[in-house]
């Protein structure tokens, strides 16, 4: 897997933006507010194994590594510019991304998404620190809850955020996307190209950090893209 430490080369500009800002991500404790989230409850699901059968759920441990080899063939062919079926594989990665592998983890995270959806910000953020609190290692809770905050122009904590999505999941186009945007906001061209660039180099086609290294191109490089 891809070593996620180079993008602290990204975060540092930003710490610093957030400090001058007065925009220092509060304690972790801090960021969950005092009523939790309405409880939700799913059924276990099963496996299928083709198109009329059913079996037994796999074990987790089977089941991250089947899925992480498909992330893996996904990304190998996500990588190359000129492939036509490029939105296709976007879209299952980011189906596979959103499999916790528990059926209740996976349940907040789709009331969150509806919440987000209806513009319930305060909502989806009591369900996302459910979620990141009892799934810490589900990558795809912090990216949505940095999502949030950055909706919400909470930059300091969407940075505590996207810095956790990446210590998972060091090929996550879209946290590196919205880490750009932010950049931007922030008024760092520099690191939000930075940021592009290196969600360009895992999707070359990715949305936004196409249109973001062409409009800040001249500025940060000197020249036209």
């Amino acid at each position: 897997m891809t070593d996620w430490r180079p993008v602290l080369a990204i975060l540092a500009p930003v710490a610093f933006a957030i400090a001058s800002a007065g925009l220092t991500p509060p304690p972790a404790a801090a960021q969950t507010p005092d009523q939790p989230a309405p409880q939700v409850a799913a059924k276990p699901e099963a496996v299928t194994d083709g198109a009329d059968r059913v079996g037994p759920p796999e074990s987790p441990a089977k089941e991250a590594q089947r899925r992480q080899a498909r992330l893996d063939d996904l990304f190998t062919r996500l990588a190359q510019a000129d492939s036509p079926g490029w939105e296709g594989i976007q879209s299952e990665i980011w189906a596979l991304w959103s499999q916790s592998g528990s059926a209740s983890m996976d349940l907040l995270l789709r009331r969150a998404s509806e919440a987000m959806e209806s513009q319930q910000f305060e909502l989806a953020l009591r369900f996302l620190n459910d979620l990141v609190r009892l799934a810490p290692d589900f990558a795809e809770g912090w990216n949505k809850r940095a999502t949030v905050h950055s909706l919400l122009g909470e930059y300091g904590r969407s940075i505590a955020d996207i810095e956790h999505t990446l210590a998972l999941e060091p090929r996550h186009f879209g946290t590196l996307g919205g880490l750009g945007m932010i950049m931007e906001r922030l008024g760092n061209k520099e690191g939000a190209m930075l940021a592009y660039r290196r969600g360009l180099e895992i999707h070359p086609n990715l949305p936004g950090a196409v249109e973001g290294v062409e409009r800040l191109s001249e500025d940060v490089d000197g020249r036209e893209f």
